[in-house]
């Protein structure tokens, strides 16, 4: 019997896993359609069984794709994403909801 914590993470077709950290707190944690994040040198998105990936951010909007019709928002102060095995993990100085 394979122990409880050595079980994959099974997510629905076409999401993946997203977590956003800032020093304080877990800001984010959950699945998701897809991720658009500020990057240095432009906006870009993060999708689905997306290729790894480590990149340096810039202050500007993340948008979280909760689906394809829903999304949260949030003002983020630089940082990093990591991509690995269909986990997005972006790690930020500092973030805050922004309502719509």
């Amino acid at each position: 019997m394979v122990p409880r914590d050595h079980l994959p993470i099974t997510i629905h077709d076409h999401n993946m896993l997203l977590e956003v950290l800032t020093p304080e707190r877990k800001l984010y944690a959950g699945e998701v359609y897809g991720v658009q994040l500020p990057g240095i040198d432009g906006s870009f998105e993060i999708l689905d069984k997306h290729a790894p990936l480590i990149a340096a951010l810039g202050n500007g909007k993340m948008k979280v794709l909760k689906d394809k019709s829903h999304s949260e928002f949030f003002t983020i102060t630089g940082g990093f994403v990591e991509v690995l095995r269909n986990k997005a993990t972006v790690l930020v100085e500092g973030a805050v909801a922004v309502e719509k």
